[in-house]
């Protein structure tokens, strides 16, 4: 059973609105979502969670591309909605399902996205010093198999309150974690 909220910032605090997953049926669909709940093009934060076994936040600002964080990118493959995560995360998209059906070579334009992924959250407790560093656990975009473990970007709620370091260790109702630390318990409690 699956949980997904979206959370606005405005100038008042969070503003929470149950998402409904039956209308999502791409990534693309959510990212809508997303904006469409923004109030004056401001941060907005999806969460969506799998009883316990994964959770992923997406963080939209504006028009800027979104930011994407899957707690397990392993368990969340296996799902319909982790998925979506995941393939993006991974470099997989609905246009490589298209171009594999007209049987292209698969070539594009374009420069490779490196994303972080820290594989049974190994790199939770590096120093301060490496975190401007090169993360030596990059994953290049291509059909790389998920990690059993974190995958995305973990600073994407670090100026919000969630440090990378926290978010990676979160686990069973995470959900609820993230909005205590982002201000916004009583407003994701009053969706769910």
């Amino acid at each position: 059973m699956y949980f997904a909220a979206l959370l606005a910032r405005t100038e008042d605090g969070w503003e929470a609105s149950d998402m409904e997953l039956d209308d999502v049926e791409s990534l693309s669909d959510l990212i809508d979502l997303a904006r469409s709940a923004s109030v004056d093009d401001d941060t907005v934060v999806a969460l969506i969670e799998q009883e316990d076994t994964w959770f992923g936040v997406v963080r939209v600002d504006g028009e800027e591309d979104p930011r994407y964080y899957v707690s397990n990118a392993s368990a969340a493959s296996r799902s319909s909605y982790g998925s979506m995560l995941t393939d993006e995360l991974l470099g997989k998209d609905e246009e490589d399902d298209e171009l594999d059906e007209l049987d292209l070579d698969g070539t594009e334009d374009g420069e490779d996205e490196v994303i972080a992924s820290y594989p049974d959250g190994a790199s939770a407790d590096r120093d301060e010093e490496d975190d401007d560093a090169d993360d030596s656990h990059d994953v290049r975009a291509g059909s790389e198999p998920a990690p059993a473990g974190p995958l995305g970007d973990p600073r994407l709620l670090d100026d919000l309150g969630v440090s990378h370091k926290q978010l990676m260790t979160l686990d069973g109702d995470a959900l609820s974690e993230i909005a205590e630390s982002l201000g916004a318990t009583e407003v994701l409690e009053a969706v769910r």
